[in-house]
């Protein structure tokens, strides 16, 4: 990928607290790595530019580990993810879209990647995002239970229902939000003021753009991935998953 109108935003502010770690969640010990460098392998193999990695709890570890192989941003409250990409304003200002990734979902791959960017650049929508499709809620998908539920109407999203926000007929739904997304930047930085935080976390959700985005009737294109490249982590047990999984 040559294209300097694109800009890759890593949000990496999470605290991590069920970790029971005093590293930044997105440093995390995994494969030799940690999480947060699995994502930027993958970034690597289809961007030459530096990717903005958005930073909150202990942000100057984070810092010190991946040095000048990264910009960075500061979110110096951890108010969700949609603040988090709000932090980012100011380094984005000459890209045309962006693309935002987890720092904690380590087995995301260049190719998806490079693909949710294309899908995003040949449909000109608004707003292009990656979401899964798991058969149950078992095993090692008991991870999935957590994770937006994608809200369709006559096969159209028309929003993600946060787990904690869902109701019980939306809890069965089990194409979720498999957390990547890319932009219309112009769009994006109108948008993104008109989130509120009445939630069950009073956070600001970035997912919230999706219902903006729908109620305006704007393009939003997804694709579907392996639920494997979905998978994060919150503890240790779950890093764990990642640590034994096999794809």
């Amino acid at each position: 990928m040559q294209n300097n109108k694109i800009k890759i935003v890593i949000l990496a502010g999470g605290i991590g607290k069920r970790m029971q770690s005093d590293l930044p969640k997105v440093l995390a010990p995994l494969r030799g790595s940690h999480m947060i460098g699995h994502v930027l392998d993958s970034v690597g193999k289809i961007s030459n530019e530096k990717p903005l990695v958005i930073i909150g709890h202990k942000g100057d570890l984070i810092k010190k580990e991946l040095g000048e192989t990264c910009c960075y941003a500061l979110q110096p409250e951890a108010l969700g993810t949609g603040h988090a990409v709000s932090c980012a304003k100011e380094d984005c200002l000459d890209a045309e879209n962006i693309v935002v990734l987890s720092g904690d979902q380590p087995f995301i791959t260049g190719e998806t990647i490079k693909n949710l960017i294309d899908k995003h650049l040949e449909s000109n929508a608004k707003i292009t995002f990656t979401t899964t499709i798991v058969g149950d809620f078992l095993d090692w998908r008991n991870a999935f239970i957590a994770f937006g539920r994608i809200l369709r109407k006559d096969g159209k999203v028309n929003g993600i229902r946060e787990f904690r926000d869902a109701n019980e007929e939306e809890r069965k739904i089990t194409e979720v939000n498999a957390g990547c997304y890319i932009f219309n930047a112009k769009w994006l930085w109108e948008n993104l003021e008109k989130v509120k935080n009445q939630n069950a976390q009073n956070e600001y959700y970035l997912t919230d753009l999706l219902h903006i985005a729908a109620k305006n009737n704007e393009k939003i294109e997804t694709i579907t991935i392996e639920p494997h490249e979905a998978l994060g982590a919150n503890t240790k047990e779950e890093l764990q998953i990642l640590e034994n999984f096999e794809k």
